[in-house]
């Protein structure tokens, strides 16, 4: 199992290695580690070339540390997109393969913040519904969810409890959402929201803030989506100018 045949660094020739093993199955998800010691025995190298390359694996979020436990297996990715591909959750999660679902929190009519005025360019008399949910995959909590309308947009009457608001915008008040501007904040462990999502201490959240737009360029829906890193892998496709 030696890795100094490589020529290359040799903490990089231990990260190709162990991910390697995850993806033979030699170690599975959520799965123990050997022990640094042992690792490094079985690699035939440094303990310290072992812990820079988990280190990196760590930050990779291809293993969990958990101090005074041990390093495991991180769980894959449920859920992969292209940040660039305007999806709603429920959409994500159909594409998955998975029974999109969701748990209904609370909802309220409330007048705009000063940030919620800049962002919709409204008047601060102005109405807007707010609506907390956490959307499920085959029953598992896997997003929670916060989104901001003018009521202005939406028919009276409508039930948008268990339903895409961005499907309800679309079919009942004629609205298509062309694009979003989205900002991505990683976060650690949320008081309120790790909880509802069922989060291990370690588990981190993927936090999207987007502001939705019409082809006529009206900001109509503002959501922050919590996504649990563990489930949720994004990525962007990049072109050279």
């Amino acid at each position: 199992m030696s890795v100094k045949t490589d020529h290359r660094h040799l903490y990089l020739q231990v990260i190709d290695r162990i991910k390697k093993d995850i993806e033979q199955g030699v170690y599975k998800e959520k799965e123990k580690l050997p022990s640094e010691f042992e690792l490094a025995k079985q690699l035939g190298v440094s303990r310290a070339t072992l812990r820079e390359a988990l280190r990196v694996l760590e930050e990779e979020n291809v293993i969990i540390r958990r101090h005074g436990v041990g390093t495991f297996v991180s769980s894959r990715p449920m859920f992969t997109s292209g940040i660039e591909q305007l999806s709603s959750v429920t959409e994500m999660i159909r594409q998955a393969g998975r029974k999109p679902g969701t748990i209904f929190l609370s909802s309220s009519i409330q007048k705009p913040t000063e940030d919620d005025i800049k962002r919709f360019q409204c008047h601060k008399e102005e109405d807007l519904l707010i609506v907390e949910r956490v959307r499920t995959a085959n029953n598992e909590p896997v997003v929670y969810c916060i989104d901001k309308v003018p009521c202005k947009y939406l028919p009276k009457g409508i039930a948008y409890e268990n339903e895409s608001l961005l499907e309800i915008l679309h079919n009942e008040a004629n609205r298509y959402i062309a694009y979003a501007v989205t900002h991505i904040e990683p976060l650690g462990y949320h008081e309120k929201v790790s909880p509802i999502l069922q989060c291990e201490p370690e588990t981190a959240l993927l936090v999207l803030k987007q502001m939705h737009f019409d082809e006529n360029d009206e900001p109509i829906l503002y959501s922050i989506d919590y996504f649990k890193s563990d489930k949720f892998s994004f990525h962007v496709l990049r072109k050279r100018v």
